[in-house]
């Protein structure tokens, strides 16, 4: 296999695993509601209606990455959702180590960084429009 194909799959496979992590979440989230999200940014504030946009973030946006269909603004989307879940969500664990000595938020920033990742590398060449 040459090195663009072994590229090309690299990024697929984390296309995949980003999509369908971030996916479960939203899946979650269209079974048992928007209220605690809503409350969240209530108590920031906010209008409880931008709770829909963690349906944006996790249901449209890892559909987009799965099939490579404008992943680029999937992968965008998923990024702009963890940056909203760290605000509202977890800043009091910024700073925090979990039982095993690792940060506390490490799952959290590997769906930031991947989203990141794969809006600047782009879907690859396993992808509905490469884009």
């Amino acid at each position: 296999m040459n090195q663009a194909a072994q590229q090309d799959l690299g990024k697929l496979v984390l296309r995949v695993a980003l999509g369908v992590l971030i996916l479960l979440h939203g899946i979650a989230k269209l079974r048992f509601g928007l209220d605690p999200i809503a409350g969240m940014l209530q108590s920031h504030g906010l209008p409880h209606y931008l709770a829909y946009g963690a349906l944006v973030g996790e249901v449209l946006a890892p559909l987009l990455l799965i099939l490579g269909w404008y992943a680029r603004i999937g992968a965008a989307l998923v990024a702009v959702n963890m940056l909203f879940a760290f605000a509202l969500a977890h800043m009091g664990q910024l700073t925090q180590l979990n039982g095993q000595g690792g940060w506390a938020l490490e799952l959290q920033a590997m769906f930031l960084a991947s989203a990141v990742a794969l809006l600047l590398l782009g879907p690859g060449k396993y992808s509905l429009n490469q884009r």
